[in-house]
């Protein structure tokens, strides 16, 4: 069975610099899509992934990076769209990457689609009305 998990990973400097993600990949057979990274030398890293695979390998994979000290947290980040404050400007239309936000050509009014956010914030930049906000 294949599952799918989004997930913080919290690094010490000291792992900057290791094939992390390579064994992911390689030794466990996972897929996974960086929806955001801050990585620098000499610094903490944090990556937020999401990560794909059978369960096994999955949960083999997150013990991996577990006994490497790294800290995993389910994210608790999401992005919100605040209907009520949205004036169907389309602001966010075009600085969205992976197009989770669309207008129906008729009305005019803008629609947003959870599943194919990567939560990148770029909307909420972008958003005059700040219709669009960070969910914890």
């Amino acid at each position: 069975m294949v599952r799918k998990k989004r997930v913080v990973l919290t690094f010490p400097h000291s792992l900057v610099d290791k094939p992390i993600t390579y064994h992911l990949v390689k030794d466990y057979g996972l897929v996974f899509n960086i929806l955001k990274a801050r990585v620098t030398p000499r610094e903490e890293g944090r990556l937020v992934l999401e990560i794909e695979g059978k369960r096994e390998n999955l949960n083999k994979g997150i013990k991996f990076l577990k006994d490497l000290g790294i800290r995993i947290e389910p994210l608790a980040q999401d992005i919100r769209w605040i209907e009520t404050r949205c004036t169907h400007c389309g602001a966010c239309l075009a600085i969205c990457p992976t197009q989770a936000f669309t207008v129906d050509q008729k009305t005019r009014e803008v629609f947003f689609d959870k599943g194919k956010c990567i939560v990148c914030e770029l909307c909420i930049k972008a958003c005059p009305y700040r219709a669009m906000e960070i969910k914890f």
